[in-house]
């Protein structure tokens, strides 16, 4: 039997294969994007009791309501946009369905969608089974910021949508106010639809404040914006995001996400919803939670020969390798897990064409004693 793939582009994914080499060699992972600490106590004892009361059975569709009503509360808390938790809010198995959902509810064949390189591998095989096409515009270096010129150059008119991401996976660069003012001027100029990835909305660093697409009408009106609770309560595992857009684009939205997933981890939603209700501190803490962690890191790696680019946001250092060996990423990692026992992920892998920077990325989301033992072994090479 033959079948005639939908996405030749794609196989085995960099962060299944660098973190099965880094099993295979006993290595540090620095390389998927996890924690390797626990879960809050609250949120898993919030888990069990949902568990424990039988809320094991299908959630509603869209999420359940006391969710819905935590998301639309800090949506106005954070970006003073006032929201229907009822129209506006669907809660996802994860961002990345989230992301799919945007994409095939809105996208028709020969639709063109600027991305901006590099940007999370999920965006393109979305984009190729809706029947569009990836418009590859590359961030600029060594700032990974958005050149928006180039970007209103890659429009036309077969051009439907943007998909932009702050803070940025894999550089952490984070939108400034005049990136979502000169977001809002091209969407709103263009008629163009935004995916707004913000899954590390809560890990800004150094003062900056997180730059929504919320934060801006006539942005937030043509708007996905996504984001996740794994990222934001150390449970990537549990898998749950959510997407909010305005009533018309909810409503589009949903057609997709009832047929794709239907529904999302009924106990872990009623567990959100009440750390949600109890802790607002948590989140208003995860800067600082990860901002130690990053300074840390970078302390523990000042006497390496990497050259750190610094982090605005996120949980993720990029580091350049050139002073160390004159080869492209892909090798270098390699080498670096069989000869070093650290797994990174080679920057190249979220470009369409990638340049000649010699970049991997190291996620910093690690107790102490991982840290230690990655920054050991990388001050050796």
């Amino acid at each position: 039997m033959q079948i005639q793939t939908k996405l030749p582009k794609v196989g085995t994914t960099i962060f299944t294969v660098m973190s099965q080499l880094a099993l295979e060699h006993k290595a540090v992972n620095l390389g998927q994007g996890f924690p390797d600490f626990e879960t809050p106590a609250n949120l898993r004892e919030a888990l069990t009791r949902a568990m424990d009361d039988g809320r094991n059975q299908y959630a509603p569709m869209s999420g359940i309501p006391r969710l819905r009503e935590q998301i639309a509360l800090q949506v106005e808390r954070l970006y003073r946009r006032r929201i229907s938790a009822d129209t506006e809010v669907t809660v996802t198995s994860g961002a990345t369905e989230a992301i799919f959902a945007a994409v095939a509810c809105a996208i028709h064949p020969g639709d063109d969608v600027i991305v901006l390189d590099p940007c999370y591998d999920c965006y393109e095989p979305a984009i190729a089974l809706a029947g569009g096409r990836a418009v590859h515009v590359p961030l600029a270096l060594p700032n990974f910021s958005v050149e928006w010129q180039r970007v209103r150059d890659a429009i036309t008119p077969k051009t439907r949508m943007i998909i932009v991401n702050s803070p940025h996976n894999p550089s952490g660069a984070i939108f400034s106010q005049a990136d979502l003012d000169a977001l809002a001027e091209i969407a709103t100029g263009h008629g163009l639809l935004v995916i707004s990835d913000e899954v590390y909305e809560h890990i800004v660093f150094d003062g900056a404040v997180h730059m929504s697409a919320s934060r801006k009408p006539e942005l937030a009106e043509r708007s996905f914006v996504i984001s996740s609770f794994g990222k934001t309560w150390h449970c990537t595992g549990w898998k749950v995001g959510y997407c909010v857009a305005p009533k018309l684009l909810t409503a589009e939205f949903r057609k997709v996400h009832q047929y794709l997933t239907f529904c999302t981890f009924h106990p872990a939603q009623c567990a959100f919803a009440e750390v949600m209700e109890k802790d607002v501190l948590h989140a208003q803490d995860l800067a600082a939670f990860y901002q130690a962690k990053r300074d840390r890191f970078r302390e523990l790696l000042a006497g390496s020969r990497f050259r750190l680019p610094a982090v605005p946001g996120g949980y993720f250092q990029l580091a350049d390798y050139s002073a160390i060996r004159d080869t492209d990423d892909l090798n270098f990692c390699e080498w670096m897990v069989r000869e070093a026992g650290v797994a990174a992920i080679p920057v190249s892998a979220f470009y369409e064409t990638a340049p000649a920077a010699k970049l991997v990325r190291f996620c910093f989301a690690k107790n102490e004693d991982t840290l230690q033992a990655a920054a050991e072994r990388l001050c050796n090479l």
